[in-house]
């Protein structure tokens, strides 16, 4: 069983960087690969960025290339996604995810969820 808690979300004007964290317990949490994903109101959930158990792959969304980057700290038991460049399409409510898969940018795959953290771009 992993739980996963988000935070670090907020307002930030166009152009700015937030620093999104996801705080994990449960003791194989090294185990699993974790993803970023959001969802935008009225718009369905999308995969952002992530990261393999080890931290040695990492994959992005189109939208995110450049811009975001997701790191892990198995030690920690975090994973972190940087955003830099922020746009105003890049609001909404940003999870991370657990999934037991060494790659996958399927919700689907994903077994466990964080409760979401809202990040709005005005601009």
């Amino acid at each position: 069983q992993v739980q996963l808690v988000e935070s670090g979300g907020g307002l930030v004007q166009a152009g700015g960087s937030l620093r999104l964290s996801c705080a994990a317990s449960g003791r194989t949490f090294s185990s699993y690969a974790v993803g970023w994903f959001r969802q935008a109101p009225g718009k369905e959930r999308e995969f952002v960025a992530g990261i393999s158990w080890s931290g040695s792959l990492t994959y992005d969304a189109d939208s995110a290339k450049g811009r975001f980057t997701i790191s892990r700290d198995n030690a920690k038991n975090t994973v972190t996604l940087q955003m830099n460049s922020l746009k105003p399409e890049d609001t909404g409510i940003y999870y991370c995810a657990a999934t037991t898969k060494g790659y996958s940018t399927l919700r689907y795959d994903y077994v466990y969820w964080g409760q979401g953290t809202l990040v709005t771009v005005s601009s």
